[in-house]
């Protein structure tokens, strides 16, 4: 008995016709034999799920370096909360739910320690350009598996990679990921720094709080609930007008409030000028990095993505201890 070939034909019946549906993908770079108990998008979400990427989010900036309460988000938790939002919205459309979560937990994978400020810091200084969005699909096409990725599908790469604002996905589940990402981290970062004492729900404009509730759950259960009204049985996945006004009125506030909030980012510098420390270092001493990312060298990848595949891998932690080791000076011992 073959119970893959039966969960496929379940979700042809089942399964919106917009849906982006196991059999019908457009597969994988390498042939890999199927599995016959796991669809391909459910495979791929394990193979993520196992990942040691994975893994090291739990040590990386969502928004508050390395904050001292155990409350507060990190990477790890941001992915989490992006995938459950993910699958209720994915679940209510009857569109495909691991598809949805396997982009959604694959998203972030390829961020730098320090979050965006890590980000910032490589994209500055190096002259390849840096983005996690991408960094995210090198680290599941190639970094994985010591060189080997993990040979996703097509339909879960292009998630990743177009993830953000600027991205273009090529399936309805990956358009889900991509408005989850910014419905959990309004609503996440809101209640971090709210416990940070950074601002109150009060503080939250009329404007938006009239119109998408007055507390982060409650505006959290209004955008899910309107995202699905307005896509519902459409080949779209979208907002209504007065909702998208609003969640780029609230996205403007948690900016000036929060993100660029002094009090909240008064580490940030340092954190960027930790980085830039650590790329010029590795770039001139490419030999300290593993065998197994500097062996890339040998296909022909540049030094520089070397030396940015080596620092977005690293978590907060690691960062700190390599440029301690590097060049924090030690007390003498006789």
């Amino acid at each position: 008995m073959n119970i893959r070939e039966d969960l496929e034909r379940r979700e042809r019946e089942t399964l919106s016709q917009y849906a982006a549906f196991s059999a019908e993908t457009k597969g994988r770079e390498r042939e890999d034999a199927r599995c016959d108990i796991r669809l391909d998008y459910q495979r791929d979400r394990d193979r993520i799920l196992h990942s040691k990427s994975f893994r090291r989010l739990k040590e990386k900036t969502q928004v508050f370096l390395t904050p001292e309460g155990d409350h507060y988000r990190t990477r790890l938790t941001h992915t989490l909360e992006v995938a459950q939002n993910a699958r209720t919205i994915a679940k209510a459309l009857r569109l495909n739910e691991e598809l949805t979560e396997a982009i959604a937990l694959g998203h972030d994978l390829g961020h730098t320690p320090f979050g965006h400020a890590g980000e910032r810091a490589l994209a500055r200084i190096c002259p390849l350009g840096f983005s996690h969005s991408e960094q995210s699909v090198r680290t599941v096409e190639v970094l994985e598996k010591a060189g080997l990725g993990l040979n996703l599908t097509f339909e879960v790469r292009d998630g990743i990679k177009n993830h953000q604002t600027s991205g273009n996905p090529k399936t309805l589940e990956a358009q889900i990921v991509r408005f989850s990402d910014k419905i959990a981290y309004m609503y996440h970062d809101m209640h971090d720094a709210v416990r940070a004492g950074i601002l109150a729900e009060s503080d939250v404009p009329r404007e938006i709080s009239d119109i998408a509730g007055k507390t982060s759950g409650e505006r959290l259960d209004f955008f899910i609930h309107n995202l699905v009204s307005e896509s519902y049985g459409q080949n779209d996945i979208r907002l209504p007008e007065m909702a998208n006004i609003t969640m780029k009125k609230l996205r403007d506030f948690m900016f000036e409030r929060v993100y660029q909030n002094t009090e909240a980012k008064s580490e940030e510098k340092k954190a960027e000028a930790m980085m830039e420390m650590l790329y010029n270092y590795y770039l001139g001493n490419i030999n300290k990095i593993p065998i197994d990312i500097r062996k890339l060298l040998d296909i022909g990848d540049r030094p520089e993505q070397i030396v940015c595949d080596y620092l977005s891998a690293m978590t907060d932690r690691f960062a700190i201890a390599q440029y301690e080791e590097l060049f924090v000076p030690k007390s003498w011992i006789v």
